[in-house]
């Protein structure tokens, strides 16, 4: 169903008045289909036709550098989100995508390349920030920054602390996921454990908090068990766009039976981590281990 709809929106397409751009359509097919790895080259080639048929558009020009960043070509990602970035100089979004791009890119490049990259990167999240101060994917993406990053380059763990607490007062829950991320970074783990505690109060089935209450557990050794009942609880939920699916749950299920000893549930989680994903390389390291 999704291909026959973005067949007809693509048939549509040339009929749109002149100056009609991309962000005229109903994009979310394509971007469906660039979600699902068996569809994606289905997916370029449709982002290829709309380019085609507007290649002013900044939505499609963002669409191709998703893509791009997809198939690891960062050189390519970078003059997508460029191009979009130069068509939709206003537009929050975009400058997220784009310093995800060149944040890509500083991973990528040797020494002498990487902090200019880095310091792209900055500057794309805190102007994405500065356009839309509500852009919370855009605060998260500046505090992941200011954590990461050294100094050098503008990095500092006081500065990802302000924008958790900029997300808490746009978003409490966000915030409390964001704080706790930090203070895992920081080895606080009760205080992680506490964040997530009080999510789970106000929504019990909140799939990133029962997600990130396993990691937690499996990087602690501690509450071994709500570790584990929490990402049980994550298998029977549908986890939502951006979160770790089921593969990674199994590998964290299996690092808790490892940490209690049970062996033997462990090598049971990583190869189910397998059967559900077989190119899942953490799984696979860590079921070679028990050999």
């Amino acid at each position: 169903m999704r291909i026959s709809v973005l067949s007809l929106l693509l048939c549509l397409a040339p009929m749109l008045p002149a100056g009609a751009a991309a962000e005229a359509l109903e994009l979310e097919p394509i971007r469906a289909l660039l979600r699902d790895r068996a569809t994606r080259p289905q997916a370029q080639a449709a982002i290829e036709r709309l380019l085609a048929d507007h290649p002013r558009s900044a939505a499609a020009h963002a669409l191709l550098g998703a893509a791009k960043l997809q198939q690891d070509d960062v050189t390519g990602a970078v003059q997508a989100y460029e191009q979009a970035a130069s068509l939709a100089p206003a537009d929050s979004e975009i400058q997220r995508q784009l310093g995800d791009a060149y944040g890509r890119s500083a991973q990528k490049a040797g020494a002498l390349s990487k902090l200019g990259w880095a310091r792209k990167c900055k500057a794309a999240y805190e102007k994405a920030v500065a356009l839309d101060p509500r852009n919370l994917a855009a605060r998260q993406s500046l505090l992941t920054f200011y954590q990461a990053a050294p100094g050098i380059v503008g990095g500092g763990m006081d500065k990802a602390y302000a924008q958790a607490a900029a997300i808490k007062e746009l978003d409490p829950t966000r915030g409390r996921l964001a704080f706790a991320n930090l203070y895992v970074a920081e080895k606080k783990f009760a205080a992680a454990f506490a964040e997530h505690e009080a999510v789970l109060r106000d929504e019990p089935d909140n799939y990133a908090a029962l997600y990130q209450i396993g990691r937690l557990a499996a990087l602690s050794g501690e509450r071994l068990d709500a570790g584990l009942a929490a990402l049980g609880r994550c298998l029977e939920l549908d986890p939502p766009a951006g979160q770790p699916g089921r593969a990674p749950t199994q590998w964290r299920i299996g690092n808790l039976h490892e940490k209690r000893g049970d062996l033997a549930a462990a090598r049971a989680a990583y190869e189910e981590a397998l059967r559900t994903q077989p190119d899942f390389a953490e799984a696979r390291a860590s079921l070679q281990k028990l050999d």
